[in-house]
C-alpha cells in the first residue's frame, strides 16, 4: 500500500542530488563539508537537500562537536524496498488480467 511515508520517500530519492547523497551515505557517514567535496553542491544548496532527505525518513544526524555527520536509516529504505518487492510481485500475477471497458 502506498503510504504518505513511501510517497514522502521516493520523492525524496527522485532528485539526482539527492539520490547521489544517499548513494554516498550508503558507505559512511559524512558531514556536509565531505557531502559539499563529493558532490560539488553549494553548502546551502546541500543543507536544503539534506533536510529533505531527514523529514522523509532517509538519513539521521549525529552531532560531533561542532559538525554534523548525516547517515543513512536503513529500516527506513528496507520498508520501501519492500513496498516496491510488493509493487513487483502485484505486477507479475496480474500481467494477463485486465478490467473489461464499457
Amino acid at each position: 500500500m502506498l503510504t504518505s511515508v513511501n510517497a514522502e520517500l521516493l520523492r525524496a530519492l527522485a532528485d539526482p542530488l539527492r539520490l547521489r547523497v544517499v548513494c554516498l551515505l550508503a558507505r559512511e557517514s559524512l558531514c556536509t563539508t565531505h557531502l559539499v567535496e563529493e558532490t560539488g553542491a553549494r553548502q546551502t544548496n546541500l543543507s536544503n537537500h539534506l533536510r529533505v532527505l531527514r523529514e522523509a525518513g532517509a538519513v539521521e544526524t549525529e552531532p560531533c562537536g561542532r559538525f554534523t555527520y548525516y547517515r543513512l536509516r536503513p529500516d527506513t529504505l528496507t520498508h520501501l524496498v519492500a513496498f516496491l518487492g510488493d509493487l513487483t510481485d502485484g505486477a507479475r500475477e496480474t500481467a494477463p488480467a485486465r478490467r473489461p471497458c464499457g
